[in-house]
């Protein structure tokens, strides 16, 4: 399997960041880590693996782009304010840099949106605000609003609430989407969503699902018995569903 590693600075981050590739063709997959997961973590809980021989016959080519959770979302000391403003951040680094840079290294006309967990919401999202760039999203075992507290997940945001966090809480603002443009991407995009049944998440997910069927955008909700939340449940449904 063709495997590549790459980094540069991001002026939209004011950092140097770190991506892997793996494949040399097909589909390109977007793969959003988890909260503490780095750019390798789908290589080493077996995700990568588990899509070896679709990579091999370039069918797909993985992107496996880094986390700075810990600099948003899930930075304690920082202002909720600036916590959201730093994902801005991030996002912007998807658009600007790493997007162009797949297009550029792959000309497939299909790219897919993948994550699980936080990288399940970031997946989702991103699909969501820019949905002329995606053609699938693939999203497990995620929580699409962040400022809704389950079992041991706080509210990310401490109670503060702004329009940044609106517009990056698909539960929030896609009821109130009324572009018709972006609706129509969003009704060509092969979605499928993955939850466990005891998952802390399901209710949410069942949310989404809802206000995506009001909208008349076709989707895929896979409910798995037990948590499912973890690499093992992950490893299958990737097999499945990517």
């Amino acid at each position: 399997m063709k495997r590549e590693y790459h980094y540069w600075h991001s002026p939209d981050l004011g950092r140097d960041m770190e991506l892997l590739v793996f494949g040399h063709n097909g589909a390109k997959v977007l793969m959003f880590p988890t909260r503490d997961g780095r750019f390798y973590e789908y290589e080493d809980i077996g995700i990568v693996g588990i899509l070896a021989d679709k990579i091999d016959a370039g069918h797909l080519q993985l992107y496996c782009v880094d986390s700075i959770a810990h600099e948003s979302f899930y930075c304690g000391w920082c202002h909720p304010s600036g916590r959201i403003r730093r994902h801005i951040q991030y996002e912007d680094y998807i658009l600007n840099d790493v997007l162009p840079f797949m297009m550029k290294n792959n000309q497939h006309p299909c790219t897919i949106a993948f994550g699980c967990s936080l990288g399940a919401y970031k997946a989702a999202t991103i699909a969501f605000r820019h949905p002329h760039r995606f053609q699938k999203l693939c999203a497990f075992s995620g929580r699409y609003d962040l400022t809704m507290p389950a079992e041991h997940f706080y509210n990310l945001f401490d109670g503060y609430y702004d329009d940044n966090i609106y517009f990056h809480t698909p539960t929030h603002f896609l009821p109130q989407l009324d572009c018709e443009s972006r609706l129509q991407y969003m009704r060509q995009m092969d979605m499928v969503f993955a939850i466990g049944k005891e998952d802390p998440f399901l209710d949410n997910n069942r949310y989404l699902s809802d206000i995506l069927w009001s909208k008349g955008i076709p989707h895929a909700l896979h409910k798995w018995d037990g948590r499912a939340h973890r690499g093992a449940y992950w490893r299958q449904m990737t097999r499945l569903y990517v």
